[in-house]
C-alpha cells in the first residue's frame, strides 16, 4: 500500500518535482561524464607515448575533484529536498491528522525519495553515456590527431562510481526526511504555509554601516589580490578570501535594511503597479536568504572564473603550439667538422623518406653562430659572455615566403630579428627593441632596423630556440654553418600520422647514412607540429576538463539553489496572490511581479559575481601571461555563453514554474 501511495504521490507531484528531478538528472550526467575519462580515445592516444604519467595525473586529480563535487552535490540535493519537503508539510500534516503514524509517513517519504533517486540515476546515466560520446567527439576536434575509427565510449567504472556516490547521497536524503518528519509537531505542519520570515534588521544607519564596511572589505580584498597575485598561497591569501567573503555577506545583509526604505523614498517607483508588493515580499525574505545569496554569488564567481580561465588558458596553450610550429616538421643537423656540408633532403631520401611526395612545400637553410650577441658586455678577459644565432637575409626570405609572409629588405649596414620561442626570448627581444644595440661582425657595425623586426617564428621546435638575427647575405658569406635546417609541410589532405611514421622510420636509419659522409661527431634533432600537439595535449586536457567539470557543477548548483528557493516561495505566496486577485489585480500584473522577484533573486548575486570575476580575471591574466597571451575575447565569450545557456535556462524555467504555481493555487 505504501509503495502504491508513494508512486501516486510522485506521479501527482511530477510538475512540482521537475526542477528537483532535472537537477538530480544533470548532476548524475555530469558526474558520470567526467568519471569516465579513462575511456576517452584521446586519453588512450596520450597514454601510448610519454604522456602516460600525465594521463594518470589527470585521472587521479579527477578522482579527488569528484569527491569535492559529490560533497557539493550532496549539499545541493539536501538543500533542494529541504525546500521540497517544506512545500509538502501541510500534506504530511493531513496524513498525521488522519491517524497515520509518523514512522509510516517517514516510510512514504523514504519510498518517494527512492523512486525519484532510482529514476534520476537511471536517466542520468543514460544521458551521461550519450553526453560522453559528444565529449569524445568534441575533444577529437581540439587536437591535430586523426581518429581512424570512432568507437562507443562506455565506462563501467564511471557507472559504479556514480551509482555508489549518489546512492550514499540519496541515503542521506532519506535519513534527513525521516528525521525532519519525526521532530515536527502536527500544528507546525498544518500551518507551514502561514509561517512568515521575521525581518530582524530595520535600522537604516546600521544597514548603511554594514554596506560601507562590506564595500570596504571587498575593496581591500581586491587590493590584496592585485598586490600579492593569485598564486601566493600563504596566510595573506586566506585572509584575502575571508575579507572578500565577509564583504559579500555584509553587502547582501545590508540590503534588508535600506532596500525597501530607499525605494519608499521614491514614491513614483514605490507606488507604480505592484512594486510595493514586490519589494515587501523580496525584503521579507532577504533576512534569511542573504546567506544563500552570498554562497550563490561566490559559487557564480568560481563558475565564471574557472570557465573563463580554462578556456583562455586552453586557447593560450593551443596558440603557443601554433606559434612554435609554423611548419609540419623541422630537421636540424650540426657537425663537429664544419668543412662537411650535408644536404638534408638527400640524406633523408637515402634513408628511405620520399621528400618529393611527403614534403611538397619545403626549404633548406643554414644558421650561423656569431661570437658576439648584440649589446653583450665583454668579460674581464675580453671574451664575449654570449653568442648569437644568425641567418642570411636570403634564407630568411625563403622561409618567410614559404609561410606567406612579407619578405625582409635590409640595408648593407642593418640587421633584423626573427623572434624566438624559448622562455628567455621575450625578455631578450624587449631589451633589443628598447636599447637597439649595434652589432659588430668581422669588424663591421650593423644597426637594428625597425622594419626588419619580425615577430615571425620560422622553425618548429617546441619552444626551445632563441631569437635569430637576420644579416645581409654578404655578412655571412663564406662563414661555416653552425647547423643545417630543413623545414616543410606534409601533403594537404593526407594523413599526418602516417607521414610522421615514415619520417620516424627514416630517422632511425639516418646515423648509418650520415656515417657515409663523415666520421666526426654530429647532432641531429627532429621537431614536428604533431609531436608538439601531443606534448601539450595533457596540459590542454587537464585545464579544459577541470574547468568544464567545476564550472558546470558550480553554475548548476547556484542556479538550482535559486530556482528551488523561488519555486518554494511562489508556493508560500500563493495565498497572497489569491487576495490580489480578489482585489482586482490582473493576472498579467501578478505574473510580472513573480518575474521581477525571480529576476532580483537571480541577478543580484550574478551582478556582484561578475564584478568579482572581472577583478579576478585581471589577476589571472598576469599569471597566464607568463606562458603566453590570453585570448580575452574567447574566454569572456565562452563564459558569457555558458551563463546564458545554463543560468538563463534555469531563470526562465523558474519564472514559468513560479507563474504556474501562483496561477493554479
Amino acid at each position: 500500500m505504501f509503495c502504491k501511495l508513494a508512486r501516486k504521490n510522485v506521479v501527482r507531484s511530477v510538475r512540482d518535482y521537475t526542477l528537483y528531478f532535472l537537477t538530480l538528472l544533470f548532476g548524475v550526467c555530469v558526474f558520470y561524464v567526467f568519471n569516465s575519462l579513462e575511456t576517452q580515445w584521446v586519453m588512450e592516444i596520450l597514454a601510448q607515448g610519454s604522456g602516460k604519467m600525465m594521463v594518470d595525473a589527470i585521472l587521479q586529480l579527477m578522482d579527488v575533484i569528484s569527491v569535492f563535487v559529490s560533497v557539493v552535490l550532496a549539499f545541493l540535493i539536501l538543500y533542494a529536498n529541504r525546500f521540497m519537503l517544506r512545500r509538502r508539510k501541510r500534506e504530511l500534516g493531513i496524513y498525521l491528522l488522519l491517524g497515520m503514524e509518523q514512522r509510516k509517513v517517514a516510510l512514504i517519504l523514504f519510498l518517494e525519495t527512492l523512486i525519484i533517486g532510482v529514476l534520476a540515476l537511471a536517466a542520468g546515466l543514460v544521458l551521461g553515456v550519450l553526453a560522453a560520446q559528444f565529449l569524445s567527439a568534441f575533444t577529437a576536434g581540439l587536437f591535430a590527431v586523426t581518429v581512424e575509427q570512432f568507437h562507443f565510449v562506455f565506462s563501467w567504472k564511471g557507472v559504479v562510481k556514480t551509482a555508489l556516490y549518489f546512492g550514499v547521497i540519496f541515503l542521506l536524503v532519506m535519513g534527513f526526511n525521516s528525521f525532519s518528519v519525526a521532530r515536527q509537531k502536527l500544528i507546525r505542519l498544518l500551518q507551514a504555509e502561514r509561517q512568515n520570515e521575521d525581518l530582524k534588521l530595520r535600522s537604516i544607519p546600521a544597514a548603511a554601516a554594514m554596506f560601507v564596511v562590506g564595500v570596504a572589505l571587498i575593496g581591500t580584498a581586491y587590493w590584496m589580490l592585485f598586490e600579492r597575485g593569485l598564486l601566493t598561497l600563504d596566510p595573506g591569501f586566506w585572509l584575502m578570501l575571508l575579507l572578500g567573503s565577509a564583504g559579500t555577506l555584509l553587502f547582501f545583509r545590508s540590503l534588508s535594511g535600506f532596500l525597501l526604505r530607499l525605494c519608499q523614498n521614491h514614491k513614483k517607483l514605490y507606488y507604480n503597479g505592484l512594486n510595493m508588493f514586490i519589494l515587501r515580499q523580496f525584503n521579507s525574505r532577504i533576512t534569511t536568504n542573504y546567506w544563500s545569496m552570498t554562497v550563490v554569488c561566490l559559487m557564480l564567481l568560481l563558475a565564471i572564473g574557472i570557465t573563463a580561465c580554462s578556456v583562455g588558458l586552453n586557447n593560450t596553450v593551443a596558440g603557443m603550439v601554433e606559434r612554435d610550429s609554423p611548419f609540419d616538421m623541422t630537421y636540424e643537423i650540426w657537425l663537429d667538422d664544419n668543412s662537411v656540408r650535408l644536404d638534408l633532403e638527400q640524406i633523408l631520401t637515402e634513408a628511405g623518406f620520399d621528400v618529393e611526395r611527403d614534403l611538397p612545400r619545403r626549404a633548406q637553410v643554414s644558421v650561423c653562430l656569431l661570437e658576439t650577441a648584440p649589446g653583450a658586455e665583454p668579460s674581464e678577459d675580453g671574451e664575449s659572455p654570449s653568442n648569437a644565432l644568425a641567418i642570411s637575409q636570403r634564407d630568411a626570405n625563403v622561409l618567410l615566403s614559404l609561410l606567406g609572409r612579407e619578405e625582409t629588405d635590409l640595408p648593407q649596414d642593418g640587421y633584423g630579428v626573427l623572434r624566438g620561442t624559448s622562455s628567455k626570448s621575450e625578455e631578450q627581444a624587449l631589451r633589443l627593441k628598447t636599447e637597439r644595440p649595434d652589432l659588430t661582425v668581422d669588424g663591421k657595425t650593423y644597426h637594428l632596423e625597425e622594419a626588419a623586426w619580425r615577430e615571425d617564428t620560422v622553425f618548429t621546435d617546441g619552444g626551445v630556440h632563441g631569437n635569430i638575427l637576420i644579416l645581409p647575405d654578404a655578412a655571412l658569406e663564406g662563414r661555416a654553418p653552425f647547423k643545417q635546417m630543413l623545414v616543410g609541410d606534409y601533403p594537404a589532405g593526407g594523413s599526418a600520422e602516417q607521414t610522421e611514421e615514415r619520417l620516424q622510420a627514416a630517422g632511425e636509419r639516418l646515423p648509418e647514412v650520415i656515417g657515409r659522409y663523415t666520421k666526426e661527431g654530429y647532432g641531429i634533432t627532429r621537431s614536428t607540429k604533431l609531436a608538439n600537439y601531443t606534448d601539450q595535449m595533457g596540459t590542454k586536457l587537464l585545464v579544459l576538463f577541470l574547468g568544464m567539470y567545476l564550472g558546470i557543477i558550480f553554475l548548476v548548483t547556484s542556479a538550482a539553489v535559486l530556482a528551488l528557493q523561488q519555486v518554494s516561495q511562489a508556493a508560500d505566496n500563493a495565498g497572497r496572490y489569491r487576495i490580489l486577485s480578489r482585489l482586482g489585480v490582473e493576472e498579467k500584473m501578478q505574473a510580472r511581479s513573480v518575474d521581477v522577484q525571480v529576476f532580483l533573486s537571480f541577478f543580484l548575486p550574478l551582478s556582484l559575481a561578475v564584478v568579482h570575476s572581472i577583478v579576478g580575471m585581471r589577476a589571472a591574466n598576469k599569471v597566464i601571461a607568463q606562458v603566453g597571451r590570453l585570448d580575452v575575447v574567447a574566454s569572456s565569450t565562452a563564459a558569457a555563453v555558458f551563463i546564458l545557456v545554463v543560468y538563463g535556462a534555469y531563470f526562465l524555467a523558474t519564472c514559468q514554474a513560479s507563474r504556474r504555481i501562483v496561477r493554479e493555487r
